[in-house]
């Protein structure tokens, strides 16, 4: 069947086939919104303004263009998003591996295939299955890679609330989810935004190890032991490395606390099995990893963007927290001289930390 001309096609109708589409292609939810954040986009800038972002220059210099589609894609009128579970089966359990300070915390999202490929090359198919029902249209799909407010997005469309850790949040899913948009010129009709349902409920803020989550929605990601591990890349600040504890590369608390996610569901994804054991190694054995072998082994993977230097950083603060021993001293101690100034220093903390519990290398 050739495509209908534009001016020809039923986009309520279209509507209805885009969700599901999306569905056959993976995704738990399609929703769709216009590109009004006037909202969002205050809270934006008033968190710039306060030098929340820390070291992520890019938030300061994308400016407003993160809460105006059609600048960052002219002549965007509408926004498809989409979610996608990956918390995967089989799994170690998240609070198992945080209560043993010998082992690797890696964020459940990083455990498997780069969501951004995954998610990316299935907006992708769904563009180009409208494509084929339609003709040509604009269209740009975004999985975390551009400046894009997804979350107040999202919230636009139906697939969630804003919670006050700052994730989004389905009463039918939890957060356990990834987040994908798909900017386009079709005036389709759009979705009612999404309720909030955290009432009185604080314990992500409560748990917090830094206490980054300020007040209710209000993240400062110079505290976030995510933004500590994955975005900064000097050296983690002295009064934060005992609260890092074991994790090597985000954090999950605020999530694993909350209520809602007990209604998350199990991510049918293969590309989201966790990979090489990183769902709970020993910290001696990442460390000993080389540079080759971290590449090996994070390859296809989110973790390899905060390449081999900052990787070694953050597995040496895990061991400065880690029991005393003389097998940490001993790891530790081997790479004493490490090529890294920034590797050096946090291995030289660490091992000052072994030695006040009364570690003695073997």
């Amino acid at each position: 069947m050739s495509p209908l001309p534009l001016q020809q096609v039923d986009h309520t109708e279209l509507a209805t086939r885009i969700k599901g589409w999306g569905e056959e292609l993976g995704f738990q939810q399609v929703g769709i919104s216009a590109t009004d954040l006037g909202k969002d986009e205050a809270h934006l800038l008033a968190w710039l303004a306060a030098n929340r972002h820390g070291e992520m220059g890019y938030m300061q210099r994308h400016g407003t263009l993160r809460s105006r589609p059609a600048d960052l894609r002219a002549g965007t009128l509408r926004v498809i998003s989409v979610r996608m579970n990956y918390d995967a089966p089989g799994v170690r359990d998240a609070w198992e591996v945080l209560d043993d300070a010998t082992l690797g915390y890696v964020s459940r999202y990083a455990l498997g295939r780069d969501y951004h490929k995954v998610l990316r090359a299935r907006l992708q198919k769904l563009a180009e299955r409208i494509e084929g029902e339609i003709g040509p249209f604009g269209y740009r799909a975004f999985v975390d890679s551009a400046p894009v407010l997804e979350k107040a997005l999202a919230r636009n469309s139906g697939l969630g609330w804003i919670g006050k850790h700052t994730n989004l949040l389905s009463r039918d899913a939890g957060s356990w989810f990834f987040l994908g948009e798909l900017y386009t010129d079709l005036p389709l009709p759009v979705d009612a935004p999404a309720s909030e349902h955290c009432g009185t409920c604080t314990r992500c803020i409560d748990v917090c190890p830094t206490q980054a989550i300020v007040a209710p929605n209000e993240l400062d990601a110079r505290r976030c032991i995510s933004y500590l591990t994955i975005e900064l890349r000097g050296t983690i600040p002295l009064e934060f490395r005992p609260l890092l504890g074991n994790r090597i590369y985000g954090c999950d608390d605020c999530q694993l606390v909350c209520p809602w996610n007990k209604f998350a569901k199990k991510s049918a994804e293969p590309d989201f099995i966790a990979r090489h054991g990183l769902d709970g190694s020993s910290l001696i054995a990442l460390f000993a990893w080389s540079e080759a072998e971290f590449h090996k082994y994070t390859e296809g993977s989110a973790i390899r963007r905060i390449g081999y230097e900052c990787w070694s950083r953050n597995v040496a603060v895990a061991l400065g927290n880690a029991p005393a021993s003389a097998e940490v001293v001993g790891a530790l101690r081997r790479r004493e001289s490490d090529p890294s100034e920034l590797v050096r220093e946090h291995v030289a903390w660490a091992l000052e930390q072994q030695h006040k519990r009364g570690a003695n290398a073997a």
